[in-house]
């Protein structure tokens, strides 16, 4: 099995699942930016040319989400709750949150403040995703309050949105406002399977 990889990026979400399922993998690295992303050898295997992408035999799946499922279902299905789990439609809703509600608004902050070059930077586009942000996260904030994790158990919801809220309160979001999320993030953060996946 093999995953085309950039620190800090949602490529980390996979290696994450990867060591909590316990499945051995190879990593084909990249920096964020790098052009090799972009040239014909790797747009061969993504089209996109972005990370994550996952190899398995002669599978490749290219969306972070859909990798989750894929190795649930194929590798860890305790890691997806069952449509008969109470969690069910919880989990489907927060398994999708971190790409329909929270990536956006990090996408758009990340480019302003990090991917342009300076003289390109719009500093009222940026404040304007971080304000979004903070909204988006409200709505998780409110779901996690006497929760451990997103749908009952540690599942792959959480490897997703769960990586997306870290991820925002890296960026800088205001966590002070969510004490919630912020307990949920140090305990994600202190799984041994994160570590090793975000010093990868």
């Amino acid at each position: 099995m093999k995953v085309y990889f950039a620190p800090n990026s949602r490529a980390v979400r996979t290696v994450w699942l990867l060591e909590e399922i316990g499945l051995p993998y190879e990593l084909e690295r990249f920096t964020l930016g790098q052009k090799e992303m972009r040239g014909p050898e790797y747009t061969k295997i993504n089209p996109n040319g972005r990370v994550p992408t996952l190899i398995d035999g002669d599978i490749t799946i290219t969306e972070s989400t859909a990798i989750a499922v894929y190795l649930a279902a194929k590798y860890a299905p305790e890691l997806a709750p069952r449509p008969d789990d109470p969690n069910f439609a919880t989990y489907l809703q927060w398994l999708h949150y971190a790409e329909g509600m929270i990536m956006p608004p990090v996408n758009n902050y990340v480019v302003e403040t990090i991917l342009l070059p300076p003289e390109r930077r719009n500093e009222q586009m940026a404040n304007r995703a971080l304000k979004l942000l903070n909204k988006v996260l409200g709505a998780a904030e409110t779901h996690m309050d006497g929760r451990e994790f997103i749908s009952g158990n540690f599942n792959i919801a959480d490897t997703i949105t769960g990586h997306a809220v870290i991820i925002s309160r890296r960026l800088g979001a205001d966590f002070s406002i969510l004490p919630n999320l912020s307990a949920y993030a140090n305990r994600l953060e202190a799984r041994p399977a994160f570590k090793r996946a975000d010093s990868a």
